[in-house]
């Protein structure tokens, strides 16, 4: 029962760097509910990617015109 130890990794490292966040800039999170921002996100898949063997790309600009955001992603 339960997630796969990779999973729970994933999870545990989103936990850990947002919490790290709102505790060295707590003036940028006024106490309400937010979403993760997303280069904490992409740092946690870019490290657990790397264990499976697989290189996160940023968008290309065609790629990224193509489906109608920033370069950067939504």
């Amino acid at each position: 029962t339960g997630h796969p130890s990779f999973v729970m990794s994933n999870s545990f490292a989103d936990q850990t760097l947002a919490q790290i966040e709102l505790f060295t800039k707590p003036e940028e999170y006024p106490t309400d509910v937010y979403v993760l921002p997303k280069h904490l996100d992409e740092k946690v898949a870019r490290l657990h990617l790397d264990a499976l063997g697989v290189k996160l790309t940023t968008l290309r600009p065609e790629q990224a015109a193509y489906i109608g955001v920033e370069v950067e992603g939504p």
